[in-house]
């Protein structure tokens, strides 16, 4: 079951928004390299190292993983169990409008990468999780986002791909 609240609770744990890219990647059946890599990665991460974190997902991580096309949803939404689901409250939904306004995300502002950045930001989570190297995981879209953030007085997430989220258990 998914633990639902309005904030993903932190405290002194490192916390993690997890956008929907990443459950896909564990769950693709694609053989392509880049699909193959992203899938042994995302699901080395999960196994290894998701422990050390307060992961948190939205009602928009269920609802893409939910969608009729989306193939391998049962699998991807039975990894849901147990995270606590962030709420995509007015001041998210808002957020969410000004960051496609602004064209730091591309739109619909009402769902996706605008939700996924709003809800990780309003909720002050520390990074957002993402294989989405086009609109979410693009070392271009974070001054922009920075510069938006700071104007209305939050920080934005660091949104990063799992092998930057990488700790070897030798250190």
């Amino acid at each position: 079951m998914v633990r639902s609240g309005r904030w993903c609770y932190h405290g002194a744990m490192i916390s993690i928004y997890v956008e929907t890219s990443f459950f896909s990647a564990c769950v693709t059946d694609r053989s392509d390299p880049q699909s193959t890599v992203w899938r042994d990665t995302s699901r080395q991460w999960w196994q290894a190292h998701r422990r050390r974190f307060q992961l948190c997902i939205s009602e928009e991580v269920i609802a893409e993983l939910s969608a009729p096309g989306f193939n391998n949803g049962p699998a991807a939404l039975r990894m849901l169990d147990g995270l606590n689901i962030a709420e995509l409250s007015p001041e998210v939904q808002g957020l969410a409008k000004l960051l496609v306004k602004e064209k730091v995300m591309p739109g619909p502002s009402t769902s996706g990468d605008a939700i996924h950045v709003a809800a990780a930001t309003v909720h002050a989570m520390d990074y957002l999780l993402s294989w989405n190297v086009k609109h979410l995981a693009n070392i271009n879209k974070r001054a922009h986002l920075a510069r938006i953030c700071l104007r209305i007085g939050m920080a934005p997430p660091q949104i990063v791909t799992p092998d930057l989220l990488w700790e070897n258990a030798d250190a």
